[in-house]
Order: structure tokens, then C-alpha cells, then sequence
């Protein structure tokens, strides 16, 4: 009886720490990169399209949990990661405006205007426009929820927006022939939490579209990772390209 227990109690602690390895592990590698901007106040590192990514992946990730229930962790973790991004837009936008030494002309969501998207001066049309893009797919997801080519579209585009996101590095570092200047460690540990992620999904039966792209994250990981190797003898200072994390 008491072993039936104590294993039990190993199982359910177990699976506490894996859902919250889940749900905040994505956030932590922000933490320092939000540090060392407020320290130095400079933002130019980090870029806000990051930021855009994230928020549209893990928003539709939240209305396809509407259409199709997975793991309450990976729903937690999507929330918790637009929080983040939503206070890391925030300070970025206060620095920038801060460092300005001739004020520039103040640009708004509601211009409308194309060539400024993502390039606002305040932190409201960052919100206003995350507002309007989740009450769209809300009333989509309202009206088509019953629909499962829908649904199942919804999901696939919120996992394949996240998994993108290592592109833009594998391609400067193919362009440059270089890996120089990228942080090999955050890409060991972003190959290393992928995986983590990926076997949780496979283990706790997630969605097949979470399965496919955590596997893909994956393998542009160790791509990069052997981008280190082939591009090991080439020299020169290129440009940095902000760290992306999950």
C-alpha cells in the first residue's frame, strides 16, 4: 500500500515538474536579454518581429485549444508567453523612445500605415493590434469551431509560425559562411529544450501538428548547430542576429 503510494507521489511530482518546465521554460531565456536591455538601455539587439511571431503562434494556439483540447500545460505556457512578449514590446518601445536625441515623428497603429507596421512608437498599437488580430480569429473560431479542416489549419499554422523561427539565423549564417557572432550555448540549449518539448508531446499524446513542428524546431536546431562545424575555420566579424527563444 504504501509503495502503491509512494510511487504515485513520484508520478504526480514527476509530471509537475515536466508541465512546469513546459509552461515557464520557454520565458526564462528572456530574462536576461530583458535585463541586459534595461541595464544598458539599448534595444537595437533585440528585434520586435521576434516578438510578432510568438504572439501570432501562441494566440492562435490558444483559440485552437477551443477547437481541439490539448494538455492545459501548453495552453498555460502560450498565455504566460504573450505576457512576456507584450512586457518585452513594452520596454523595447521605452528605451527607443528614450535614446531619441532629434524626436521623431510619432507612428501609430491607426495610421494605417503599411510601411511602419511593427515599427509603432507606443506600446498601445502593439495591443490594439493583437486585440483586433485575436477578436478576428475569435469570431473565426466562433463561427467555423465545427469545422475540423479549420481547426486543424489553425493549429498547424501556431506550431509552424514557432517553429520557424530559427530560419532567419540558419540563412545569415549560410549567407555570412559563418557562424560568427551567435551564441552556441543558447543554440545547444534551445536544441536541448526543443527536444525536451517535442518527447513531452509525443509522451502526453498532443496534437499531431505540435508532434510534426516540435520535431521540425528540432532539426533546424542541430542544422544550425552543425553550421558550427562546417563554418568552424572561417573568420570575420559579421552581423549579430537577435537570439530567437521559445
Amino acid at each position: 500500500m504504501n509503495y502503491v503510494y509512494e510511487e504515485l507521489t513520484i508520478k504526480d511530482v514527476a509530471n509537475w515538474i515536466a508541465s512546469g518546465a513546459i509552461i515557464f521554460g520557454g520565458i526564462i531565456p528572456y530574462v536576461p536579454q530583458y535585463r541586459e536591455i534595461k541595464k544598458r538601455e539599448d534595444a537595437e539587439g533585440f528585434s520586435l518581429y521576434v516578438c510578432l511571431a510568438l504572439l501570432i503562434a501562441n494566440t492562435l494556439r490558444i483559440f485552437f485549444w477551443f477547437g481541439k483540447h490539448y494538455e492545459v500545460p501548453l495552453l498555460m505556457q502560450s498565455i504566460f508567453m504573450i505576457i512576456t512578449m507584450f512586457i518585452m514590446i513594452k520596454l523595447c518601445i521605452s528605451v527607443q523612445n528614450r535614446n531619441q536625441i532629434i524626436k521623431a515623428r510619432e507612428r501609430v497603429f491607426a495610421d494605417l500605415d503599411a510601411n511602419f507596421f511593427w515599427k509603432w512608437t507606443d506600446f498601445q498599437s502593439y495591443l490594439d493590434f493583437m486585440l483586433l488580430f485575436a477578436a478576428l480569429v475569435g469570431v473565426l473560431t466562433y463561427l467555423l469551431v465545427d469545422i475540423p479542416i479549420f481547426v486543424e489549419t489553425m493549429g498547424l499554422l501556431a506550431v509552424l509560425t514557432e517553429a520557424m523561427l530559427g530560419v532567419p539565423q540558419f540563412l545569415r549564417n549560410f549567407l555570412n559562411k559563418s557562424t560568427s557572432g551567435m551564441s552556441i550555448i543558447m543554440v545547444a540549449m534551445w536544441t536541448l529544450g526543443d527536444a525536451f518539448k517535442t518527447c513531452y508531446f509525443i509522451i502526453r499524446e498532443a496534437p499531431i501538428q505540435f508532434e510534426v513542428c516540435g520535431t521540425l524546431q528540432v532539426i533546424i536546431d542541430i542544422a544550425i548547430l552543425a553550421q558550427v562545424y562546417i563554418y568552424q575555420n572561417n573568420t570575420g566579424v559579421h552581423t549579430r542576429v537577435p537570439v530567437r527563444a521559445d
